[in-house]
């Protein structure tokens, strides 16, 4: 019974798909406790309880049908019960409940585990820019990793061909996290900028908003592709500007920068609802209800968030797609006002 216990908080589409590996990997690896628990927020499908489904026909019905979970991933909808006795924690929920949970969760969780934020998004600090680990590591004291990457959720359940990035300044925790992450077909590289593994992850839900307008406005992909080049510039120049260690271009070479920004401009359920919005001038709240099933939308709330730092910072000029993505989705801004942005971008002056 020496090896680490696993749970996974949370169980939405991304946290069903990292059962499904982590659970794998557990019961085949000595260093791992083979049950690994995940936290199940109750609800009710077609009259049975979720988890009741999900242990006894391994499958998370409602947010990863089709898609098998080892036997050895348990079920349970009681918080603490899920997390009791944790060595790694690895965190996946919709940004805007990880506050409540670590709440929830303090002073019930080992001091010496291990957490791993899998959650694209940031909050707004006292400094301007809160990370979701840090939130976490704030409320529980515990040491904090991140993993972001070109990922979606479903493909990976698919055991579809992708690379991941962990952003861990330990590295014996990083080969550790590694060994209980990787397969053949999800191959994780293990880099110590944590803060830009971690920015790179929420922003570029936002620019995947912008790339959904364009989609819905008829534009193609070679407005796309300035999109995506732009909405990099304006991610590196974030991150220069908020992180406190170092920010390497080559991070943003890595899955968590580049490959995640173009998958989820190509993919992606920000993409898909935005191009909607430009299409039917229904609201952002209405098209998340009608098209998502339950999950939440995480790059317009990114946009709002961020608007305030930079409003802060006295910065707003320097990210004018940013800028335009948060005021079409929350000001009333006509969507057609996006291709401004771009035309008049500073980096065309």
């Amino acid at each position: 019974m020496g090896g680490k216990k696993v749970c996974v908080v949370g169980s939405g589409n991304w946290g069903s798909a990292i059962a499904k590996i982590v659970g794998a990997n557990a019961a085949r690896l000595s260093g791992f406790e083979s049950q690994v628990n995940m936290w199940v927020l109750q609800e009710e499908v077609g009259g049975r309880r979720l988890t009741d489904i999900i242990n006894a026909e391994h499958e998370n019905v409602k947010y990863l049908p089709g898609h098998k979970l080892p036997p050895n991933v348990v079920a349970e909808p009681d918080l603490l019960k899920a997390c009791a006795g944790a060595d790694v924690l690895l965190f996946v929920v919709p940004h805007q409940f990880i506050g409540s949970i670590c709440d929830q969760l303090k002073g019930h969780v080992k001091k010496e585990a291990v957490g791993m934020s899998l959650i694209k998004g940031v909050d707004e600090g006292p400094d301007g820019l809160r990370l979701i680990s840090d939130i976490i590591h704030e409320k529980l004291g515990i040491e904090m990793t991140v993993l972001m990457g070109a990922n979606l959720a479903n493909e990976v359940a698919d055991e579809k061909f992708c690379e991941t990035t962990i952003g861990c300044k330990n590295t014996k925790h990083g080969q550790m996290l590694k060994e209980l992450m990787q397969t053949p077909n999800f191959r994780v590289s293990v880099v110590q900028e944590a803060d830009t593994v971690e920015i790179c992850g929420a922003l570029k839900n936002v620019v995947a908003v912008g790339a959904g307008f364009c989609d819905g406005l008829g534009y193609g992909d070679n407005t796309k592709a300035a999109v995506i080049r732009l909405g990099l510039m304006e991610m590196i120049g974030f991150a220069k500007l908020f992180c406190k260690g170092p920010v390497t271009p080559t991070t943003f070479l890595e899955s968590c920068g580049v490959a995640d920004l173009i998958t989820t401009c190509y993919g992606g359920r920000n993409r898909k609802v935005a191009e909607a919005f430009a299409k039917t001038g229904k609201s952002i709240e209405q098209l998340e209800k009608e098209m998502l099933n339950g999950q939440k939308l995480q790059g317009p709330q990114t946009s709002a968030e961020l608007h305030r730092i930079l409003k802060s910072k006295n910065v707003v000029e320097k990210f004018p797609l940013f800028t335009a993505v948060y005021r079409i989705c929350y000001e009333g801004k006509p969507v057609t006002d996006f291709i401004k942005c771009l035309q008049n971008h500073p980096e065309h002056m």
